[in-house]
This record gives C-alpha cells, sequence and structure tokens, in this order.
C-alpha cells in the first residue's frame, strides 16, 4: 500500500480503521487533511461505495482542499459519486434541503 508510505503510526491507524466513525484531532500543520483523504481512498479502496462515506470539516477552504485531493488519489478510478465532504454548516444546509419538508 504505496498510499500509507510517510504517514506515521498514528495516522497509519487512522486511515485503517475501516469500522464506524474516527475523529482526527491535532495541531495545525500536522497532517489531517492527508490522514482524512487518505482514509477515504482507502476505503473506497476496500469497496465501500463513496455515497456512503461522509467527511466533515470546519472551513470550506479545508472541504474544498479534501476534495480535491480524493479526486486527484483517485485519478482513472473516480466514482460515480465521491464522498460528501463538506462543513459543518455544508452538512446542515445539505439535510435541510434535502429532508426540510419531511420534518416541516
Amino acid at each position: 500500500m504505496t498510499y500509507l508510505e510517510g504517514l506515521n503510526d498514528a495516522q497509519k491507524s487512522a486511515v485503517l480503521a475501516t469500522r464506524g466513525p474516527i475523529s482526527v484531532l491535532a495541531g495545525a500543520g500536522s497532517g489531517k487533511t492527508r490522514v482524512l483523504t487518505t482514509r477515504i481512498y482507502h476505503l473506497i479502496r476496500e469497496g465501500i461505495p463513496a455515497n456512503e462515506i461522509l467527511a466533515v470539516t470546519f472551513t470550506n477552504k479545508a472541504a474544498r482542499e479534501m476534495r480535491n485531493r480524493v479526486r486527484a488519489m483517485l485519478g482513472e478510478d473516480v466514482p460515480p459519486a465521491i464522498p460528501f465532504i463538506a462543513t459543518f454548516h455544508g452538512l446542515g444546509s445539505e439535510l435541510l434541503e434535502s429532508y426540510g419538508n419531511t420534518i416541516g
């Protein structure tokens, strides 16, 4: 798995955790975005449908960067749908747009 090269043990552990959610808490410049995008790539390679993957971050810049990195990592293997990667506000907006009428 060459995509794991350069990750430390804690980062590899987060990437390879395929059951359930994870939370990555670390300081600026510590590789959070790399860990999350590599995990998304790993999940898709392991057969998890892209439309069943959710990644939530705090800033539009981080969400955009994550989407771009995932697309780049997938290269020619980009699935028809990529995972939902957004900010907390973007997730809330999507939920309201999708289910607003249902919940009143």
